[in-house]
This record gives structure tokens, C-alpha cells and sequence, in this order.
């Protein structure tokens, strides 16, 4: 038995799911599956058992996962003293953004703090909302849109941040194309929809909104990645829905219109998963993050 398939033990039983411990690990999912494998011969028994997709605890492994978890918090002290005092010379820093603010915001920011700080090493991951969230426990700050819900780690703080807004996207050749004034989500109703996937921030906006107007969705395709709604638009399989922010230099081939009778807009949040004990890069970047004018 190893620290290390303690910690992964944990991780797994925090996600529910071996393959999202595994992305918040950093390892493959078949070296997740040994360590547990390894740990579990150590026991002579089941510590955990597959459950649909996730996987479940077993009494014996619900009584291990205390003394598991104690020993990552305790790896997780101990790794944020270490960065603490290493100040700002040397370090990681680990940032999370979901799809929007990854694309169109994380690489100005990632720009100005390399600028602060040449020597800081800053490592990404990207994925919608959910796969953020999820991801928390590896992370030391995130930026995502849309709603983090309810099962954040122990400790995560919740800052809004900036305002977005959802628009409507049309190709050239639409029967709504050219149209000037907003448009209702009743008007869009009678047109097939181009939706992002479960889990998208955008996603929750559109379909809470039609639901709270009482109009039809006619889905036509569900695609991943704002750059995907896009390309599908394009190929004139629907209206689809994006930020803003994401056709400030698109050609005449794609429409923008608002909708009516109040524009959909959205805050961003940042999320800090250990709030009480943060790296001083994360400090700093946080800060960064809430500085007026940054973005023009």
C-alpha cells in the first residue's frame, strides 16, 4: 500500500467515476484502474464495486476512505506551503476555464500575467462546465460559465465575474437573415435549433429559457464546442446559439440577432478551490482576473 493509491483511492471515490478521477489525476484511466486493483489485493477484499458507469464504495472501502482522505488533505497542506514559499519566482500555475472563456478571454489573461510573472509556468485544461468542475481538486483557479452547482469541493469560493450575453446565430440564406430587430424565442421556434452538449453553460441558458416561455425546441443537432454550433450554422443545418463575445470577428456568412423581449445574458464565475490556503499564483492571477479594463 502507497500514499499514492491512497490519494487515487480517494480521488475516485470523490468522483464517483474512474475515468473523471483519472482526468483530475493527470493519469490514464487503466493506471487509476491498477492502483485501485493493487490496493484492493493489499486488503484481501472488495473495497468498491461498478455501479452503472461510476463505481460504489463497500463498507470496506467506506471505512478506508476516511484515513484516504485525511492523507490527500494532508498532501494538499503540504503542496500549497511548498508553492507558498517558493513565492512567485518558480511555480505552476494550474488554470481551468470552461469553452467561452477559455477561447475568448484565458488567452489575454494568460498574456498579462506571463508578462508579471515570466516565471511562473502556467499549465490549462478546457472542457464545458461540468468537465471543469469536476476537475476541481487539480486545479488552482477556474473560470466557467454557466451554473457550478451544488457539489463543489470543501473550501471552493464563488466570485462573479463578468457579464455575458447569448445570441442567436443565422446563416447567410436564412429566412430570418438580414432581420434587424431582436427576435423572440417563439419566433425561433419554427426554425430547427443547433444546441451545444449537455453540460454546456449556453446549453442550460437556452433550453431554461425556452422552458420559462413556454416555446417548442426543435432540435436538429447537438454539437460540442462553440466552434462546432458555428461550423453547423454555417452548413445550414440550423439557428444555433453562442456568446457574444465568440462572433466579434466573424464575416458576413453568420448573423448575429438579440433576443427579444430581454437580451439572455449570463455572469461568468471563478471559482478558487482551496479559498483558505491559496498559492500565491493564484492570488495574483485572481487579482489579475478582477482588474477593470483588462479586456478594453
Amino acid at each position: 500500500m502507497t500514499p499514492e493509491q491512497l490519494i487515487t483511492f480517494a480521488t475516485v471515490a470523490e468522483h464517483g467515476n474512474i475515468s473523471r478521477a483519472a482526468v483530475a489525476l493527470h493519469l490514464s484511466q487503466p493506471a487509476v484502474s491498477g492502483q485501485l486493483r493493487l490496493l484492493q489485493e493489499e486488503f484481501g477484499e472488495p473495497l468498491y464495486q461498478r455501479d452503472g458507469r461510476g463505481v460504489r464504495l463497500t463498507a470496506a472501502g467506506e471505512q478506508l476512505l476516511g484515513h484516504a482522505d485525511r492523507l490527500r488533505e494532508t498532501f494538499r497542506q503540504a503542496h500549497a506551503l511548498r508553492d507558498a514559499l517558493r513565492g512567485l519566482e518558480r511555480g505552476t500555475l494550474r488554470i481551468g476555464a470552461s469553452t467561452t472563456p477559455a477561447s475568448y478571454l484565458l488567452p489575454y489573461l494568460i498574456a498579462a500575467f506571463h508578462k508579471r510573472f515570466p516565471d511562473v509556468v502556467v499549465k490549462t485544461i478546457d472542457g464545458n462546465t461540468a468537465d471543469i468542475v469536476a476537475a476541481l481538486g487539480s486545479l488552482d483557479i477556474a473560470l466557467i460559465e454557466g451554473s457550478p452547482g451544488q457539489d463543489l469541493p470543501l473550501g471552493t469560493t464563488i466570485t462573479p465575474w463578468r457579464e455575458d450575453e447569448i445570441v442567436a446565430i443565422l446563416p447567410n440564406g436564412h429566412p430570418l437573415y438580414g432581420r434587424r430587430e431582436a427576435v423572440t424565442l417563439g419566433d425561433l421556434s419554427a426554425h430547427p435549433l443547433v444546441l451545444r452538449e449537455p453540460g454546456s453553460g449556453v446549453r442550460q441558458i437556452i433550453e431554461r429559457a425556452f422552458a420559462d416561455s413556454g416555446a417548442a425546441m426543435r432540435v436538429a443537432l447537438e454539437i460540442a464546442g462553440v466552434e462546432g454550433v458555428k461550423e453547423a450554422v454555417r452548413a445550414g443545418m440550423g439557428i444555433g446559439f453562442v456568446s457574444a463575445m465568440s462572433i466579434r470577428h466573424e464575416d458576413s456568412a453568420l448573423q448575429r440577432v438579440r433576443i427579444a423581449p430581454k437580451p439572455l445574458t449570463r455572469r461568468f464565475s471563478i471559482l478558487l478551490p482551496h479559498a483558505a490556503t491559496p498559492s500565491r499564483v493564484a492570488a495574483r492571477f485572481l487579482e489579475l482576473c478582477e482588474e477593470p479594463g483588462l479586456f478594453g
